[in-house]
């Protein structure tokens, strides 16, 4: 038996030659060789069974895991936050509208992880250490403080004033004061990089990838998706493709030859329409004014919170009215397509909320922070009521401003249609609401708790509002660069802008002496500089001092970093303009090499006719 087994795993030539060797009969071998093949078969079957049971499970295994991730896949997009309905938006009402709500989902999102950092490594500490608030003996909660964020909400870890200076000893030291202000600095500085990021991929992918001039053929040709097998969705999908390819071509056909005359006439109208629009945004500042001195001579008390109404409610009900005053311009205006209608409507909206923010922002920094002893949280419940007033208003200006616009056009006056949605007006209701939030993270962190209840609102009410009470545009226009503009908004002035009163508030502004993480301090960033006072006494924490000194207070750093930045822009403007020189070229050796061929062509057939009237005529072909 060994020997045979010895045989069995030796090749087919050794075997031959060990069996002869061996001082056996010839019978013996012969019958020893019969053994050994019949052994080597069934050893050969043997792991050829193994390999294609091998083959098989490593199929089977594959098969499964790609199955898996179709499933992981499909879930995914299954459990996309509101897919379906951005689906349905888009095929019904075009691109323009759909940006609409693309932008209200980001901020839903944006604002989640933002309240997740300041829950997280602010509000969590403060209530794992004392979780009853230090509420005087005459404040219990009334209802009122639900309107104006004062009262019981004051004693709350809703605003600055709640939390401690304290390092809370636990498993461990926190110190409350540097985790507030690193906490919002990495906030701050999280969104800014967030926004940046969004922008550059937005502007990557909206205006260096696409190609207007061959969008329309790759609609046609290369957009539609063979694994749509749902009817619903095979229709939204149909309805998708018309509203882009409308979309597409309307914007080459809105152009206009205009006479001399008829255009002196559009300057006119934009000229004077551009003067009454910047009026009255100059006047609702000064009205804004004038309001908080008002509100400044009138003595505060608890009794007297209703009061403070009175400020959010005229602000609110500016941004709801003014706006809606500059869409009637759209009547009297004309532009050559929808978008730039848009972006002109968007300008307006910025200077007047510019214009009132900068009023409230130079009333609390300057009157407040001097009059109020607990002037952090003060600015808190203002912007508190701010947000919360946004958020009524934006309510009824959805029953007001399009749900009687519906009714009277359908019933009492049919000439005035139904209303059209108006995308810009509502965008930056938007950015105006984030843009308090991101102003008041400093004074009252856990405000995105209710951004984040406004646009999961707001997105349903838009959504039924948005199909009962208005209709698609009448006069489409491709949006899909929309998304970059508005995230560009939102970054500046909207986030420029907070981050320099949050900025200023911290660098310039001292800190109440009675309340908040800062008390006793000289500003806020003066917490830095104890806290780096105490490393000095560690030998281990030297790199800490070193970054301390030579790289956050030089300016030296700041300056080579701002040389190094401008250089990298400088480096990415000049390839992005050598690949568009090279994309012109492309495209014209593309349209020469059209051209040769048509003349080889040309030349080919010219040939072919000859050949053919020789081979018809060949004494005359001769004779010439």
């Amino acid at each position: 038996q060994n020997l045979v087994k010895e045989l069995v795993d030796m090749s087919t030539r050794e075997r031959i030659h060990a069996i002869r060797d061996l001082p056996m009969s010839f019978e013996e071998k012969k019958s020893i060789s019969a053994v050994v093949d019949t052994d080597h078969i069934r050893h050969q079957k043997t792991l050829l069974l193994e390999s294609t049971h091998g083959c098989l499970c490593s199929i089977r295994r594959s098969q499964t895991l790609r199955r898996w991730g179709y499933s992981v896949r499909s879930a995914r997009q299954t459990l996309q936050l509101w897919q379906g309905t951005m689906k349905e938006i888009g095929g019904r009402f075009g691109t323009s509208v759909l940006t609409y709500f693309m932008f209200l989902k980001w901020l839903l999102v944006f604002n989640v992880v933002s309240f997740l950092i300041n829950f997280g490594f602010i509000t969590i500490p403060l209530l794992v250490h004392d979780h009853t608030p230090n509420l005087p003996p005459n404040v219990n909660f009334r209802g009122l403080e639900i309107l104006t964020g004062a009262g019981y909400f004051n004693y709350t870890v809703m605003y600055y004033g709640s939390y401690s200076n304290e390092t809370l000893v636990g498993l461990g030291e926190y110190n409350l004061q540097l985790a507030y202000f690193f906490t919002i600095s990495l906030y701050m500085v999280l969104c800014g990089v967030a926004l940046i990021f969004s922008m550059a991929k937005s502007f990557k992918e909206n205006y260096v990838l696409s190609d207007p001039a061959s969008s329309s053929a790759w609609q046609i040709l290369c957009s539609w998706d063979f694994s749509i097998v749902n009817e619903r969705a095979i229709t939204q999908r149909k309805n998708n493709l018309s509203v882009q390819l409308k979309e597409s071509l309307s914007e080459g056909a809105q152009t206009e030859m205009l006479t001399r005359s008829e255009k002196m006439k559009h300057f006119g109208i934009h000229l004077g329409s551009w003067l009454l629009s910047t009026s009255l945004a100059f006047g609702c500042g000064s009205g804004i004014y004038f309001l908080c001195q008002y509100e400044q001579q009138v003595p505060w008390t608890p009794l007297q919170e209703a009061e403070t109404l009175l400020v959010p409610f005229v602000v609110s009900l500016m941004n709801l009215v003014v706006p809606l005053f500059y869409s009637l311009f759209n009547k009297f205006e004309v532009y050559s397509n929808q978008r730039k209608q848009i972006y002109v409507l968007l300008v307006r909206n910025v200077i007047l909320k510019i214009s009132i923010l900068s009023i409230l922002c130079y009333y609390w920094m300057q009157v407040v922070a001097k009059k109020f002893s607990c002037w952090e949280s003060m600015v808190g419940q203002a912007l508190y009521r701010l947000v919360l007033f946004d958020f009524l208003f934006l309510m009824l200006g959805s029953f007001f401003g399009e749900f009687l616009r519906n009714l009277i056009g359908r019933k009492l006056l049919p000439n005035l249609g139904v209303p059209e949605f108006d995308v810009a007006r509502n965008v930056f209701e938007l950015i105006y609401a984030q843009t308090l939030v991101w102003i008041g993270i400093y004074f009252s962190p856990l405000l995105p708790v209710i951004q984040i209840l406004k646009c999961f609102i707001f997105f349903y009410v838009k959504k039924v509002s948005l199909a009962q009470n208005c209709q698609p545009p009448r006069r489409t226009g491709r949006a899909a660069q929309m998304q970059t503009i508005l995230i560009a908004l939102l970054f500046f002035p909207s986030f420029v802008g907070a981050l320099s009163i949050v900025a200023y508030t911290a660098w310039s502004l001292t800190p109440s002496k009675q309340c908040g993480p800062f008390r006793g301090l000289n500003n806020t960033f003066g917490a830095v500089g104890i806290w780096i006072d105490n490393l000095q006494q560690s030998s281990s924490s030297y790199w800490v001092i070193w970054i301390y000194h030579h790289v956050i207070r030089s300016e030296v750093f700041y300056f080579f970093l701002a040389l190094i930045v401008i250089i990298i822009i400088y480096i990415f403007w000049q390839v992005t303009q050598g690949r568009k020189q090279l994309i012109v070229q492309l495209r014209q050796q593309i349209v020469n090499e059209g051209k040769d061929k048509s003349f080889l062509l040309d030349k080919l057939q010219k040939l072919q006719k000859s050949n053919q009237y020789a081979q018809k005529h060949p004494n005359k072909v001769c004779l010439e």
